[in-house]
């Protein structure tokens, strides 16, 4: 699929995915680390580089770090970051996942858009988080959004319904759910699970910055 089609696809299965990269940077640039001028952050599972023109965009300064475990997204993201007038200087790539970093503090801001969703929840979300941890410096934050499992009781089916009108009428998907795990095996959590991961990992609890159905975003930071 290029890259036009790709993301077109995505919006359609996400509510509110236009906005998602923006607001990530945006919440990122006014972080008390991020904001210095230089700042080293990175976006991990780029995917198909949204975040990562928005940021250079928004903080042409920014030592920006794509990573990604697909060579196939990699590529798209470096498509996307090239065609944009001085976008791919300075970028760093890295094909692979956070585990593979080297466990130092180097970064002062981080971008995890739709990426823990795809991990299971039997360590690996927990090893995602730690090892996100472990390469933010102090004081450095998070923007973390995911599709997540509703907590309120008599809710939970009527959002996931809404998604799937919302998938079926703006993007003509007959089964959205088979469609929306085309994008990867999906694993939501609730968010008191999530803020156990967190306390787990060196972060602080979460704060609510995005919702949209069941799809909801936070604000993290990284404890000293």
């Amino acid at each position: 699929m290029n890259l036009p089609g790709y993301d077109s696809w995505v919006a359609s299965l996400i509510p509110g995915y236009a906005s998602l990269a923006r607001l990530s940077v945006s919440l990122l640039a006014a972080s008390p680390r991020a904001q210095a001028d230089g700042a080293s952050v990175l976006v991990a599972g780029c995917g198909s580089g949204a975040e990562l023109l928005e940021a250079r965009t928004l903080r042409p300064d920014w030592t920006l770090t794509g990573l990604d475990p697909s060579p196939a997204m990699l590529a798209m993201a470096q498509q996307r970051l090239q065609s944009h007038p001085g976008g791919a200087d300075g970028m760093h790539w890295i094909q692979g996942t956070v585990e593979d970093l080297p466990a130092q503090p180097a970064f002062d801001g981080a971008m995890a858009v739709l990426v823990l969703q795809g991990l299971p929840d039997d360590g690996s979300k927990l090893r995602f988080l730690s090892s996100l941890s472990r390469s933010l410096r102090s004081g450095a934050q998070v923007v973390l959004v995911d599709q997540m499992q509703p907590e309120r009781n008599g809710i939970e089916e009527q959002l996931v319904g809404a998604r799937r009108i919302f998938q079926r009428l703006d993007g003509g998907v007959e089964d959205s759910q088979t469609a929306l795990e085309a994008l990867g095996e999906v694993h939501p959590i609730s968010v008191a699970r999530l803020t156990g991961l967190l306390e787990a990992s060196g972060f602080s609890d979460p704060f609510p910055v995005f919702r949209a159905l069941d799809f909801e975003g936070f604000l993290l930071q990284r404890l000293p």
